[in-house]
């Protein structure tokens, strides 16, 4: 039988289960078709589970240094299994509470495998879902008006690289592991790279990252990357840049040992396990995409319109799977565009520029529009300032000074071109960033807000003043 709906969402994922709320709010008839759980990848392997566990070793560190603020406590020891059941019962509590939330939407739920049909007699036009369920039941078909393609992304791996899940493995196992190793190689010093290897190193691991590109982190900004490599330096990580994996060297055993050229030589590492952290690809295997006119780039991701409409204009993708920035609050920024395109509600659309990206290591990073290398590139009139965490009294209260504000302006406009941050709680701060890039806002504005003292928002109005010509501090 054949069921009808306004909007099929394939994944369930945040950017899908977002989207399939904002679709009933809007009174379409709306499913989401899941072969897992609600939440997907940021709720049970990425966002949320990392960060409940970078909370862990924060919380260690802590204690270790608690004689620093008067506090007499016993040598602390770090257990991974209860770290990993603290990091369960996060996870649990956000995954009832999103079932809570697409029940009360009623929204309808298919646990399955949902795969684009073509043509058929069930509807002219490619998008009839078929779900398809590892038990014994016959599929569902679902004949939508339109479909969401919201089906995410999964760890890369590089070429004749084989993911053993005991010594070679991606992200997705390390939230499952059961005891930490002594040592790891993480391989690329990309975001999910420095997050794991800022948890592993503060609970005792021994780190190295190999990074084949000039830098790690090559599309943030070269005064934080260099403020963030000088830190995880002085916790004993041992970052190698212009590193090239030799994946037919690879050798398994006790250990771990593989060879890498640098600088033209030749050279070898060993450890207990191996991290491939080189990004993600996009989930498109066999959700039917080749029964459909969608097409897709060299590196296999959905293409879009400015609507995130594919070549099928009744067909959408958000998230992953479309590249780009492949963050949870952008998977669900484009859902919200996507369905309100559908439901005919037009609205400016956001740049790259006015998002905001975090990682969440120690330090934290947050920044929000254009590097001082990309205004150079486009030739803006630009002007930068960077005030330090020592400048900031609640920095100090905290114990936590390391880090700055750096804010470029165009000094023929005073826009904001981009703020960058590094520095203990600079992701909860960035948002205060991102208001004044969507409000268009200048650093005149940004120094005449009146900012609570002692607070660390206080850095934002200090790096304003700062590059107005007006610092007070630091």
């Amino acid at each position: 039988m054949a069921l009808n709906y306004d909007v099929v969402i394939l994944g369930g994922g945040t950017g899908g289960y977002v989207t399939a709320i904002r679709a009933t709010q809007l009174g379409l008839k709306t499913a989401i078709v899941e072969k897992f759980n609600l939440g997907g990848t940021c709720l049970h392997k990425g966002c949320i589970p990392t960060k409940a566990l970078l909370k862990s070793a924060s919380v260690y560190q802590q204690v270790k240094h608690a004689a620093d603020y008067g506090v007499d406590a016993s040598p602390p020891s770090f257990s991974i299994e209860q770290a990993m059941k603290r990091k369960d019962g996060v996870v649990q509590s956000l995954h009832q509470g999103v079932k809570h939330l697409i029940n009360t939407n009623q929204i309808d739920v298919y646990q399955g495998y949902g795969r684009i049909m073509g043509p058929s007699i069930f509807s002219p036009m490619a998008g009839s879902i078929s779900v398809e369920y590892e038990d014994e039941r016959e599929n569902d078909l679902l004949v939508p008006k339109n479909v969401i393609i919201a089906t995410g992304s999964s760890p890369s791996v590089l070429p004749n690289i084989e993911i053993d899940h005991q010594q070679i493995v991606t992200s997705d196992d390390l939230v499952e592991m059961k005891q930490l190793p002594e040592s790891m190689i993480i391989v690329g010093g990309g975001v999910i790279g420095i997050e794991w290897a800022s948890f592993l190193r503060d609970v005792g691991v021994e780190v190295t990252i190999l990074e084949a590109q000039d830098q790690i982190l090559t599309s943030f900004d070269q005064d934080i990357v260099k403020e963030l490599k000088r830190n995880l330096k002085k916790k004993g990580i041992t970052i190698l840049e212009k590193a090239v994996l030799d994946t037919s060297s690879i050798e398994k055993g006790e250990q771990v040992k593989v060879g890498y050229q640098q600088n033209g030589k030749i050279e070898s590492l060993v450890a207990d396990k191996l991290l491939m952290a080189v990004g993600r690809k996009p989930n498109t295997h066999k959700i039917g995409i080749e029964n459909t006119d969608i097409g897709l780039d060299a590196k296999g991701f959905i293409q879009v319109n400015e609507h995130f409409q594919t070549k099928e204009s009744h067909i959408y993708a958000i998230g992953d799977v479309i590249g780009g920035m492949q963050l949870a609050h952008v998977a669900t920024y484009e859902g919200k565009k996507a369905v309100e395109h559908i439901a005919g509600i037009s609205s400016s659309p956001l740049t790259e520029q006015e998002i905001p990206a975090c990682i969440y290591g120690d330090p934290e990073i947050a920044t929000i529009g254009y590097t001082e290398g990309e205004v150079e590139e486009q030739g803006f009139d630009y002007r930068t300032e960077k005030v330090s965490l020592q400048a900031i009294g609640k920095a100090h209260v905290n114990g936590h000074t390391k880090g700055f504000t750096k804010i470029i302006i165009d000094t023929k406009t005073d826009d904001i071109l981009g703020v960058h941050m590094i520095g203990e709680h600079v992701t909860e701060l960035i948002g205060q960033a991102s208001i004044a890039k969507y409000f268009d806002g200048s650093a005149l504005e940004l120094s005449e807000v009146v900012y609570p003292h002692p607070s660390l928002s206080e850095i934002i109005g200090e790096a304003a003043l700062a590059v107005e010509g007006r610092k007070l501090h630091g």
